[in-house]
């Protein structure tokens, strides 16, 4: 692939701490609970920070020790968090139960009404907080959590695309928070998406926000990814993942890259004995931001994006800080020890 080029991109989302109860225990019965900082554009952040680009972090996060150690824990990773603020309010948790056998993950929510909810949008000065970035990336976590949060990314957006960046919009749809609302998130999500030129996104986001619910079917991914090239003139490509699970820690991955002329696509990969599968979305979407930003030739953005994901699910938390070299070395299928 190219050589790197540093880039600055901006990430703006919810910052959170996950606590986990250990493997092979349930949340109601653990006597203790791991703790990491985490939320999907914080993850994006560092992963891009890892690879050598200038990652910034927007946020708001209460002004306690939880926040300060949120903001110390991207810091250590190297995302510049000079656009974090702090705000009366709770820190955003989430809680998680790891999965065996047959038994799947599961997520409890525990951020209503936190310092990230309940910041008012328009104290977000875009044009300054965007200044000289390459990118805004965003999500579609930050939009379920409340009104204030949708209205700032819509508004980041619109920012963005008026100073002429490129802006990276992941799916990321999160049932449980938007029902916690009432709501089912296609109206808003769907406006979110006029605004992205790069969409992490697959055939049920654009069933929700198309109103097309056939298009979730199996098997109708390309039609999907065609209607959605059609309904938003601005997205010039769509990345997303593809997961055959024969377990809880045994899957096999692939990825796949569209642009208005044709696919690219990477895989399967089969990943055995797996560590941790939460973020392995966001080091995709940091592989495909990063050999774009390279100048890769798709075929090998995909490949990238992909082996990034792969490593992640090698890694505990959050996070996924592996370094270019480390990523490259699960494309080239080298498993003897590094010396």
């Amino acid at each position: 692939m190219p050589e790197p080029r540093r880039a600055r991109i901006v990430c703006f989302g919810e910052l959170l701490l996950r606590l986990s109860a250990p493997q092979g225990r349930l949340l109601q019965h653990a006597a203790a609970l791991d703790l990491c900082v985490g939320g999907a554009e914080a993850n994006v952040a560092v992963s891009l920070a890892s690879l050598g680009h200038d990652a910034a972090m927007v946020s708001t996060v209460p002004d306690n020790a939880l926040g300060q150690s949120a903001v110390d824990g991207l810091r250590m990773h190297g995302v510049d968090v000079a656009s974090v603020t702090r705000a009366a309010g709770r820190m955003g948790l989430y809680f998680l139960t790891p999965g065996a056998v047959l038994r799947p993950s599961e997520i409890v929510y525990d951020r209503a009404g936190s310092a990230f909810a309940a910041a008012d949008p328009d104290a977000y000065d875009w044009p300054t907080l965007l200044r000289g970035a390459d990118w805004l990336h965003v999500s579609g976590i930050s939009p379920a959590v409340g009104e204030g949060p949708a209205r700032a990314v819509l508004d980041a957006m619109r920012a963005a695309r008026q100073l002429g960046m490129r802006v990276a919009f992941d799916g990321n749809y999160r049932a449980s928070l938007w029902a916690a609302r009432g709501d089912d998130g296609a109206g808003t999500l769907k406006s979110l998406f006029e605004q992205a030129d790069l969409a992490f996104a697959g055939a049920r986001d654009f069933a929700l926000v198309l109103g097309r619910p056939e298009l979730a079917q199996p098997g109708r991914e390309e039609e999907a990814v065609a209607a959605a090239f059609d309904a938003f003139p601005n997205l010039a490509r769509i990345a997303h993942t593809g997961r055959r699970q024969h377990g809880v820690d045994r899957h096999d991955l692939d990825a796949h890259l569209h642009t208005r002329d044709g696919i690219h696509s990477a895989g399967p990969c089969t990943l055995q004995h797996i560590v941790d599968r939460i973020g392995t979305g966001d080091a995709f979407a940091a592989g495909i931001l990063d050999g774009l930003l390279r100048g890769a030739a798709p075929g090998e953005v995909t490949a990238f994006g992909l082996a990034a994901a792969a490593m992640k699910h090698s890694i505990a938390g959050d996070f996924s800080p592996a370094s270019r070299a480390q990523i490259e070395t699960v494309m080239d299928g080298a498993l003897d020890v590094r010396r």
